[in-house]
């Protein structure tokens, strides 16, 4: 009796005084449950999070003009008329997210910017994506890379893109991280037709 009394006391002490690991669940629940390119969180701050991500293949394409939301919409529709079909063995692809635009500013006040929109290739379709028809859309191997990655809420502007990039920027010059700083991403995880939930993300790189 008093040996089990022992082994009880010791096992309550333990379920006080030990610490409860969180669980990892994937993929987050932002990504809607849709396939979404896998990382690691390394370190989370409360301007930012620090992300690694794994190598993974995107189906992209790329548009240069004045407009982000033009821009977006353009290379959306390209991008979605290949999940749809439009591919050399004219198969439908399920929707990933997010969508993916790596914004490159031009070098002056009026010069172009490119956006490089893309989807995540399911991970069935990593080692050999459908051929795109497009001769405008390709197949668009990343690296793994580190991303500083800032949220907000609400449906995205240009402006909302563009001012939460220049608070991100600040952030990690104060934090005097080394990143790349000639171009960020945007991730956009929402179809238009969620009105509430919505979340975004803007990305700046980390320069090795």
């Amino acid at each position: 009796m008093m040996i089990t009394l022992l082994v009880l006391t010791t096992l309550a002490s333990l379920a006080v005084t030990s610490p409860v690991l969180p669980t990892q669940t994937w993929p987050p629940a932002f990504c809607n449950k849709l396939e979404c390119p896998k990382y690691t969180t390394v370190k989370t701050t409360k301007d930012y999070e620090e992300r690694q991500y794994d190598p993974a293949k995107w189906t992209s394409t790329t548009i240069s003009g004045m407009s982000y939301d033009e821009a977006s919409r353009t290379g959306f529709q390209r991008l979605f008329n290949y999940i749809s079909g439009s591919n050399k063995g004219q198969v439908k692809i399920p929707m990933t997210a997010p969508v993916l635009v790596k914004v490159e500013p031009g070098q002056g006040p009026f010069c172009k910017t490119n956006f490089t929109v893309s989807f995540f290739v399911p991970f069935a379709d990593q080692t050999s994506p459908p051929e795109p028809s497009d001769p405008n859309v390709f197949t668009n191997p990343l690296t793994g890379m580190t991303a500083y990655v800032r949220y907000f809420k609400g449906f995205a502007s240009d402006t909302d893109w563009t001012s939460n990039a220049e608070a991100l920027s600040k952030s990690l010059d104060n934090a005097t991280v080394s990143y790349h700083k000639d171009f960020y991403f945007t991730a956009g995880y929402n179809s238009p037709f969620q009105p509430l939930d919505r979340h975004n993300e803007v990305w700046y790189i980390k320069a090795d």
